[in-house]
């Protein structure tokens, strides 16, 4: 919450008032409220990058990792964790040595590509808008990354086939952590969803089945 409030209140006692006079000049009186909402999407990464590399992505990755044992889920978690063999009354006791993160870190490239979405913001509403469609995507896409150890091509093919439910979590994501001082707590809340979404997908997984059927098949079809 420390971390929270003094990277917010430092924002906006540094950056509110001069991105403001910019964003006059294109949205006008609306310029107050979008430059409200862009000082915040700031914050929230900042405070994203500076709490998820110090200090709570251990506790995300164990928090997205007991929820799955708990669901009994453990499958998913074969190439990423190790798991304590016996029987344990709670999930994250039974979690063992990481392997791979369930987790997208924060990259250059997705630094890069956060900086070059901000002049959406210069486009009145509709440009505050498609910035958040675009953070929310790049959100969305990233939460499952270790579902069904699959290979690249393979994830890429289940979320182009799955692109608006994918994009609405990471919307509503992105929103809940724009919220000041309560945004790390939502960090939890959004991790302990993405895990039950994954369970979810996990024990209806038809749909995912006859797509990796159906893509293997056209492979082959290709092939010949």
């Amino acid at each position: 919450m420390t971390l929270s409030v003094g990277v917010v209140s430092f924002m906006f006692f540094f950056a509110y008032l001069p991105q403001l006079a910019v964003l006059f000049f294109m949205n006008g009186p609306l310029a107050a409220i979008t430059t409200v909402l862009l000082t915040l999407s700031e914050s929230s990464t900042i405070i994203s990058l500076l709490s998820r590399t110090f200090l709570i992505q251990d506790a995300l990755v164990d928090t997205f990792d007991g929820v799955l044992v708990a669901r009994n889920q453990s499958a998913l978690l074969s190439e990423g964790r190790q798991l304590k063999a016996g029987n344990f009354q709670d999930p994250i006791a039974k979690l063992g040595k990481l392997i791979k993160s369930p987790f997208e870190k924060f990259t250059p490239k997705a630094l890069i590509r956060y900086i070059l979405y901000l002049p959406l913001n210069f486009i009145p509403v509709v440009g505050t808008v498609a910035f958040v469609l675009l953070q929310g995507r790049s959100r969305g896409n990233s939460v499952h990354t270790r579902l069904k150890n699959w290979s690249n091509s393979q994830r890429e093919a289940w979320l182009k086939k799955n692109t608006a439910p994918y994009t609405a979590f990471g919307v509503v994501a992105t929103f809940l952590e724009l919220v000041p001082v309560a945004s790390i707590l939502f960090s939890f809340t959004n991790t302990v969803g993405a895990a039950l979404w994954a369970s979810d997908i996990e024990s209806s997984n038809t749909a995912m089945t006859q797509m990796t059927t159906s893509d293997s098949t056209n492979a082959a079809k290709k092939g010949e």
